[in-house]
């Protein structure tokens, strides 16, 4: 992850770099204000990198040259086998999206069923602490 974070964080300055040269040679305000978000982004990404890479403390698989496939292998994290939750979210989504064109009612009505759809889709797997009918199997 070392080059990952190296690379993302050289994008970010050569996208602020080029921003510099393009509104220096009298580029519009969109391109501008574009490249200035993608540097953003860039450096968004660098950082959380960076920060997972520092947080972990370890030297990753992809980092060593004479690291084998193997050594990057083992659970990478808990992936759900099936949500439900992510349908109600879109479909809120896409009415707050139409009720910005058909009328401000529709969009405060799918900004609350959006609200309680992520609240519905984050706390899937929470589990009560003394519920007696929670079993292993949920």
């Amino acid at each position: 992850m070392k080059a990952n974070w190296q690379l993302f964080v050289g994008l970010s300055v050569f996208y602020v770099l080029m921003t510099v040269v393009y509104w220096y040679v009298g580029g519009e305000a969109v391109g501008i204000t574009g490249m200035l978000l993608a540097a953003c982004l860039a450096g968004m990404v660098g950082f959380y990198v960076w920060f997972t890479q520092k947080r972990i403390g370890t030297l990753m698989p992809s980092d060593n040259l004479t690291a084998e496939i193997s050594d990057g292998a083992g659970e990478l994290g808990f992936y759900s086998p099936h949500s439900w939750w992510p349908l109600p979210v879109a479909l809120a989504a896409t009415a707050m999206g139409m009720g910005l064109i058909i009328g401000w009612w529709l969009t405060l009505i799918a900004v609350t069923a959006l609200f309680f759809g992520i609240i519905g889709w984050v706390t899937e797997y929470e589990k009560p602490l003394d519920d007696p009918t929670m079993t292993a199997s949920h």
